[in-house]
């Protein structure tokens, strides 16, 4: 396999670059830049700082990944982004390294579709198969699940956790954690349900589905106190997989707190 690097595009010397790598016309591949094997850079992207972009993933023109966070607390320390294999990082997406606050790195998984204009701030945690539509946006230290989607122009508060399979509709704004599953919607986010659609699209047995429907009636009735409920919940479906990460989401350490439906109150 050969590299192809257009003459006008700028690789710094001390850049590594993998096998079957193309490079396109007028893109600046920094010193710290790691390119993995098959990685495709299109026309006019900056790759910055100490980036890895693995095999296979593709970056299109205008694309900022891995220049300095938007912190004002970061004062040039040593700090990385990290990019699966197989991530598509479409035109104008900005991606953040990390800072000596939020662990140094920020990694976004494998098979990720990051689609115009999304940002993905410093110390991020992006699992796999995660969708971000047209210009949804992450503040720092967001951490998304594998297959959650995105919608389009949604904002995402720092430190809010987003479970897997998940789903967050256009133009939310989310300042709580979401759990694995659920579907928000709204300024502010409310849970409006489970993302069903996305539970069958990934082909979860019926079985499986009915009983996480059962559970999110019962953890989420007015009846009681959350934690109550959720005891409850863990006692009537410990046997089920998915409502248990469901349970043991709610129950981690988080700064944030929890994403809840509207009560009939505020209905």
């Amino acid at each position: 396999m050969t590299t192809n690097i257009h003459p006008t595009a700028i690789i710094e010397d001390g850049a590594q670059i993998g096998n079957d790598v193309s490079v396109g016309p007028y893109s600046v591949i920094h010193s710290g830049v790691t390119l993995c094997d098959g990685v495709t850079i299109k026309s006019h992207v900056a790759v910055d700082g100490v980036t890895k972009i693995g095999e296979r993933s593709t970056v299109f023109p205008f694309a900022s990944v891995g220049s300095v966070p938007q912190d004002l607390k970061f004062h040039g320390e040593d700090c990385s982004l990290e990019i699966g294999s197989d991530t598509v990082v479409r035109e104008h997406v900005t991606l953040n390294p990390g800072t000596d606050g939020g662990g140094g790195v920020t990694r976004v998984g494998d098979r990720c579709l990051l689609m115009v204009g999304a940002h993905i701030a410093h110390d991020c945690q992006i699992g796999n198969n995660v969708i971000m539509v047209n210009n949804a946006t992450l503040a720092g230290h967001v951490t998304i699940g594998d297959h959650a989607i995105l919608g389009g122009l949604c904002a995402v508060h720092q430190f809010v956790r987003i479970g897997q399979h998940a789903f967050v509709g256009g133009m939310t704004g989310v300042e709580n954690d979401v759990i694995p599953f659920g579907s928000v919607l709204g300024n502010r986010a409310h849970l409006g349900g489970l993302n069903i659609v996305g539970l069958k699209r990934h082909n979860f047995d019926r079985e499986l589905i009915h009983g996480l429907r059962k559970a999110y009636r019962m953890l989420f009735a007015e009846e009681g106190t959350l934690m109550e409920r959720l005891d409850d919940v863990e006692r009537s479906f410990g046997d089920q997989e998915l409502v248990m990460s469901v349970v043991a989401f709610i129950r981690a350490k988080s700064d944030r707190a929890l994403c809840t439906p509207r009560t009939t109150r505020e209905a």
